[in-house]
Parts: structure tokens; sequence; C-alpha cells
């Protein structure tokens, strides 16, 4: 099977803020923080792999080397075969990311107004625009929605914006941050279907995926991966995790919960 992303010894090392005036006076005494440590994983074409961990694991940031916004202390990471330290605009041009920002929206334009903008940032001609928000507000079914102002929207909407923005140069791959956290539980449903349906299932693209809400995703990964302190713990399919355990777990939440307290 494709490999789409390819991660291997991946390490991020972070100078923080209250310690960067004496790093660059005395460089010897370097005191770092390790986000992340010698990381390896894969994800396949046509997949919902999913990141899991508790906060300051390391998932937003390895999110942010993906998405060539950050680069790696040291280790190897390709997508679609491509480098992020030596074709970054290669790799922006195949994903697509998703996050919480919605501050990155002008609130007094409509949605409609909204993606005129972004696509014309992609280089998007009047034609391919019109033609690309009419595919993606009938997929993420919010065509009574477009000429609403963005601060009239509910999170829901809002969000449902966010990804199809990020759909708009037609990505293979999809990064997704917390992308439910503000939604009640119908509407993530509803999105969780959207993508598992018709992105994953109809239109075969790749999905990166982090969330801390467990319940959420024992019907919608097809692969998860348990992270803390940088560290991969334990990866593999929901059957696979829950059958990894002496006795077999029952449900995710078990998994995550003996993976991360074994580790400390």
């Amino acid at each position: 099977m494709q490999q789409v992303i390819e991660i291997s010894g991946l390490t991020k090392e972070f100078v923080p803020v209250k310690n960067f005036c004496n790093y660059i006076s005395h460089p010897i005494k370097r005191e770092k923080v390790l986000a992340i440590d010698e990381l390896s994983l894969q994800v396949r074409r046509a997949e919902i792999f999913t990141l899991i961990g508790p906060n300051g694991a390391g998932k937003t940031t390895l999110v942010k080397i993906l998405a060539c916004l950050i680069s790696p202390t040291k280790g190897t990471v390709r997508i679609l075969g491509y480098d992020v330290l030596k074709d970054e605009e290669k790799i922006k041009s195949a994903i697509g990311l998703v996050g919480l920002d919605e501050r990155s929206f002008y609130w007094r334009l409509t949605l409609r107004e909204n993606l005129y903008f972004f696509a014309a940032l992609n280089g998007m001609n009047s034609l391919q625009t019109k033609r690309k928000i009419g595919e993606l507000s009938s997929l993420l079914e919010i065509d009574d929605y477009l000429d609403r102002r963005f601060q009239e929207c509910s999170s829901g909407i809002k969000q449902r914006l966010l990804i199809a923005r990020s759909l708009l140069n037609n990505p293979s791959i999809l990064l997704m941050d917390e992308p439910f956290k503000s939604l009640d539980s119908l509407s993530a449903k509803r999105l969780k279907n959207i993508i598992k349906v018709k992105l994953v299932g109809e239109q075969k693209k790749s999905v990166f995926f982090i969330s801390h809400n467990l319940r959420e995703l024992e019907d919608f990964s097809d692969r998860i991966a348990i992270m803390s302190k940088g560290k991969i713990l334990n990866m593999g399919t929901l059957e696979e995790l829950k059958n990894g355990l002496n006795p077999p777990a029952v449900s995710l939440e078990d998994v995550y919960e003996k993976a991360t307290n074994f580790r400390g």
C-alpha cells in the first residue's frame, strides 16, 4: 500500500523563550525542550491516521513540521516522496491544513467572499473559484450559508468553512488539528461522516488527524497512534491496540490509560 507520509527518526528541539537570551549570549549552555524524540511512523493513502495524547505530547508540533511551518532538528520527513526541508512548495500544494484558527477569516465578509479571497491567494481565477466553491459547498453542505457573514455563522458552519478553504487546492492529504473541538456532538458526527465517506472513501484523500476526544475516534480512525513526551507509545488499528493488552482492553480509553500510565 502506498505511503503518503514517511517519518523516520524525527526529533524537534526548542529553546524556551525565557532561556532564549541566555542561549544567544552563552550558546554552550544550551537549555532546550525536546518536543519530538526520535519519532517514526507512516501514513497510507486513503486512510484516517489519528494521533492522540496529552497536552504537551508534541502532536501540534508534528503537524507544523508536516505543514512546513517549522523545521525538524534532525530526522527525515517525506510527504508524497518530497522532503520537508527541500521541497516546501511542492508539499504545500499537496496538503490542506485544518485547525481552529477562526481569526484567519474576515468576519464581516460572507463565506463566499472569504473563499474567493483565499482562492485568489492560491492563484485560482474567477471561473475556477466559482466552480470549486460550488463543489465544496455541496460536499460540505454549506450552500445555504454562502452569502451569510462569517461572524453570523455557528461553530459548526465555521469549521466546515475551514475545511472548505483547505480543499480549495484539491490536496491529497489533510492535516486536521482538533477540528471537532468546538462542535456539539451532532455537528461533530455529521462532519466525521463527510470526512470518512466523502473525502477518504470517495476521493481517496489521506487524513492525519489529531484529537483529545477518544470516544469520537473508535468508529472513525483506520489506525491510531498514542503519543506522550514526544514519543509514540503504541500504534495500530483499534482492534490491534485492544488485543495487544493482557487482558485485552474493552475500549480505546482503556488502551490510552494503560499506555500513558505505564510510560508515565
